[in-house]
């Protein structure tokens, strides 16, 4: 029944989606302004104000409209039972926080980065770029396809016509997706037809603990050499 596979042995244009809620806050909201290529269930809206001084050890990269309900908070949920401190927008973020500080700053700060790839992953604007960023940042980058597989992270032919990105985006956008295609040998898989969530999300949780791991070992020994150099 093996829905959920690892390969080796070892380890957002705006749709008319609902505006995300804060948890207990059941209050009425006006309505948002809405923003050109962001999805709003892609990440929180919030108010202008400065970035929380806050460090993540995990960034979630996905697209709100598959997966922010179901296996991204599923796994925010399973890591914070695990004390690792993991970045989901709309779990993440307070009002009066910026949008883009709050994001991209838990880009810089995070060690590992999950990206959950689902159908929908390759049309968000946002995804992309925040997978852009964890590549230029060079993030260690878990992948999870979602009931797809790595031949489909291809740009859509409208994002590339579009007139909203420069040369310049289109090529990172498509070299941070060469660069997940590649990760594939080492990510998980998930099929809708035969998937256990929560397998995929203890596979998940581990793998991200064993990258975890390794880099405080690594951290380790490197400072134990520095030392007897001394």
């Amino acid at each position: 029944m093996a829905s959920v596979t690892r390969s080796i042995a070892s380890s957002q244009q705006l749709e008319q989606l609902d505006t995300p809620v804060m948890p207990g806050n059941n209050k009425e909201r006006k309505p948002r302004r809405r923003v050109v290529d962001y999805d709003e269930d892609d990440f929180f809206f919030a108010g202008d104000g400065r970035r929380r001084p806050a460090k993540y050890d995990v960034f979630i990269n996905h697209r709100g409209l598959d997966t922010k309900r179901t296996v991204a908070r599923l796994l925010y949920d399973r890591l914070d039972e695990l004390s690792i401190r993991s970045f989901l927008d709309n779990q993440s973020m307070r009002p009066g926080d910026h949008l883009e500080h709050s994001i991209f700053g838990a880009v810089r700060d995070c060690s590992v980065a999950v990206a959950i790839f689902s159908k929908h992953y390759c049309d968000s604007d946002y995804c992309l770029r925040e997978l852009a960023m964890l590549v230029d940042e060079r993030k260690a980058i878990i992948p999870v396809f979602y009931d797809i597989e790595p031949a489909d992270l291809v740009l859509p032919q409208e994002l590339i016509d579009s007139k909203e990105y420069t040369p310049r985006d289109i090529e990172r956008f498509r070299f941070a997706l060469r660069e997940a295609r590649r990760t594939a040998g080492i990510g998980l898989t998930y099929d809708f037809t035969a998937g256990d969530m929560a397998e995929l999300v203890s596979a998940t949780a581990n793998a991200v603990m064993e990258r975890i791991q390794e880099m405080q070992q690594t951290a380790q020994q490197q400072q134990h050499m520095i030392i007897s150099r001394l």
